[in-house]
């Protein structure tokens, strides 16, 4: 498969995902949180999905358009690691992380940290979508919408 069509599949899953999960995340108390904002995209779409929602992003630094940016009071910059750590306990309805490499040792890395990161980040029932699997105890493995190849993207609720 090429580059390209391996990012549309990224991009069309994240967006079945994020669309699958929006009635559920609408029922659920707490903030929207979204690890890695990139050039702003799924900001973008997240703000669409949750219009009365707060969302809160996190990125080393911040490279999104102008018009995909947060508001500076919902833009956290720094190690993603450090900087979300901060916000544990805050009862997030969904945490979106896509922050994995495709580089198996730096992702290896991110998985050290992340499975406990979400945990904490979420409200009981929370969910979190993420590019890379998360393996913890306090996240249970959800189906994933049927238009989403297993393995492409993941889906969990807290416990």
């Amino acid at each position: 498969m090429s580059r390209l069509d391996s990012f549309i599949r990224r991009m069309t899953a994240q967006r079945d995902i994020l669309n699958h999960i929006s009635n559920t995340v609408r029922e659920l108390p707490g903030p929207v949180l979204e690890l890695g904002l990139g050039n702003g995209r799924t900001y973008d779409h997240l703000r669409e999905r949750f219009p009365d929602r707060r969302i809160i992003a996190f990125d080393r630094a911040s490279h999104a358009y102008k018009s995909s940016t947060p508001d500076p009071e919902n833009m956290v910059i720094g190690e993603i690691k450090e900087t979300a750590q901060s916000f544990a306990g805050i009862n997030a309805a969904l945490v979106h992380a896509d922050i994995g490499t495709g580089y198996p040792d730096q992702d290896a890395v991110t998985l050290t940290w992340l499975p406990q990161l979400a945990a904490d980040l979420l409200v009981p029932h929370g969910i979190v979508a993420s590019g890379l699997a998360l393996d913890h105890p306090e996240l249970e493995l959800l189906p994933l919408p049927h238009s989403v190849k297993p393995g492409r993207y993941f889906l969990y609720r807290r416990r």
